[in-house]
């Protein structure tokens, strides 16, 4: 499994830009372009949770986990 960062999605159904989130969550807008597109390795749950403040919304509205392509299934 790997998690999927659905923050793009949130931010198009709350019709807000990058640049706006980041100003209001205190991060950079290259950080939060990280993390739109999963190049982060973590994420600090205080940032998590402003994030999700201002765009109103759940941790699982955001992150989505998803089977990783590059593992093949067992075989049985």
């Amino acid at each position: 499994m790997q998690i999927a960062v659905r923050l793009d999605v949130m931010l198009a159904l709350r019709k807000m830009k990058s640049k706006d989130l980041a100003e209001a969550v205190g991060i950079t807008v290259q950080n939060l372009s990280l993390l739109k597109t999963g190049q982060v390795k973590g994420v600090r749950f205080e940032t998590l949770a402003k994030i999700c403040e201002v765009l109103e919304c759940q941790p699982g509205d955001l992150l989505e986990a998803v089977p990783d392509p590059r593992e093949s299934p067992e075989a049985t």
